[in-house]
């Protein structure tokens, strides 16, 4: 049986309690990691470091790395790819819950196609307040996921479980502010790298309408420029794909935030 890295990122500004549950959610799979590096992505708070060492005491296998200043979430999880020990990895967001059988599906799943690199799944969104239940899907198939990805991500990052060896040789994670891993893919399957998405929820997603906001106007749109352009230079979208995406990409990141989150209900996720 492969064994299976979790790869985990945090920095100053998250909360402590999310930190401790998605934590807890890895240590209760029903296939146990065999490790979880934890990557402190400059100084953090008091109550964060108390989370670290209350984790630290309980699970003998999670593994800190310190970075001495913040360099953002790219560059964090480059370096978190490079330290972990093992050649399957397991992405995980620090204010998301692992389903409990998370890492035994994915990592089945794996072991049973050597020929796939990536593997992601769906997310179930909610938020504090109890008033968000929603499932968000991912196109199935290498078809369906090169389609999707000239006009959207294809993966929910949080979920995916990658090969080392593939993200290293396609050039890693790099620095592309809240595009870092739509980056990675399209460099990826630009470069013929198999992916798939598994019809399980896999993850529990913590979602608010602060993200929606901070996910939009126009520095976020130039951020997008630059990955749509990148798209077009890798040969993923011909001209007239690459026009579209980039007039629909627009319109979608300067809608007001309330039309934003009643297409996403509407049109781009399932209400349960």
């Amino acid at each position: 049986m492969s064994k299976i890295s979790v790869l985990m990122s945090v920095y100053k500004k998250e909360n402590p309690e999310y930190l401790r549950a998605s934590l807890e959610s890895i240590l209760v799979q029903t296939r146990t990691a065999d490790e979880i590096l934890l990557i402190e992505d400059g100084p953090l708070t008091q109550e964060l470091y108390q989370v670290v060492a209350e984790y630290q005491k309980k699970c003998d296998y999670l593994h800190v790395h310190a970075m001495e200043q913040n360099v953002q979430l790219g560059r964090a999880l480059a370096k978190g790819v490079e330290l972990c020990q093992y050649d399957l990895i397991a992405r995980m967001d620090t204010d998301d819950i692992a389903m409990p059988d998370r890492l035994e599906k994915e990592g089945a799943y794996m072991e049973a196609h050597p020929e796939v690199d990536v593997v992601g799944g769906a997310i179930r969104e909610f938020n504090d307040e109890g008033t968000i239940d929603r499932v968000k899907n991912m196109p199935k198939t290498q078809e369906a996921i090169l389609e999707y990805v000239k006009v959207r991500n294809p993966l929910n990052h949080m979920t995916v479980m990658y090969r080392k060896d593939s993200i290293l040789k396609a050039g890693n994670y790099k620095h592309f502010p809240f595009l870092e891993d739509y980056s990675l893919w399209s460099r990826m399957l630009s470069q013929g790298y198999q992916f798939r998405n598994m019809e399980d929820i896999l993850v529990r997603a913590r979602t608010s309408m602060g993200l929606v906001k901070r996910r939009s106007g126009w520095a976020y749109y130039k951020d997008f420029q630059k990955l749509r352009k990148q798209q077009h230079e890798l040969g993923i979208t011909n001209t007239f794909e690459y026009i579209k995406a980039q007039v629909g990409t627009f319109v979608v990141l300067m809608m007001p935030g309330w039309m934003k989150e009643y297409s996403y209900k509407r049109f781009l996720r399932k209400s349960e």
